[in-house]
């Protein structure tokens, strides 16, 4: 069963550069993730510290891969001190 998944990031506005650059890292590499089905980041345009993700996964199986995926648990470890606060997480289904 697919998932969808958008991911809301918020930067501090010191970090957006920062930030940025390490998400862009991570659609590099999540989208050679077997089960990514799409992996698309979007940065505000009119707040550009609001970055947003819009996902689809295979099934629940490659999601939880790409969470233990070493450049994603990284970005968990910086999170703290780069983010105003905790990335936001949304499943859907598709209607």
């Amino acid at each position: 069963m697919r998932i969808y998944l958008t991911a809301v990031v918020k930067s501090k506005p010191e970090h957006v550069a920062e930030v940025k650059t390490i998400l862009q890292d991570m659609v590099v590499q999540s989208r050679k993730e077997p089960a990514c089905l799409q992996y698309i980041l979007h940065q505000g345009s009119e707040d550009p510290s609001l970055f947003v993700f819009h996902e689809i996964w295979e099934n629940r199986a490659g999601l939880d891969a790409h969470n233990a995926q070493p450049y994603l648990q990284n970005f968990g470890s910086k999170a703290a001190a780069l983010l105003q606060e905790p990335v936001a997480l949304y499943f859907t289904d598709l209607i």
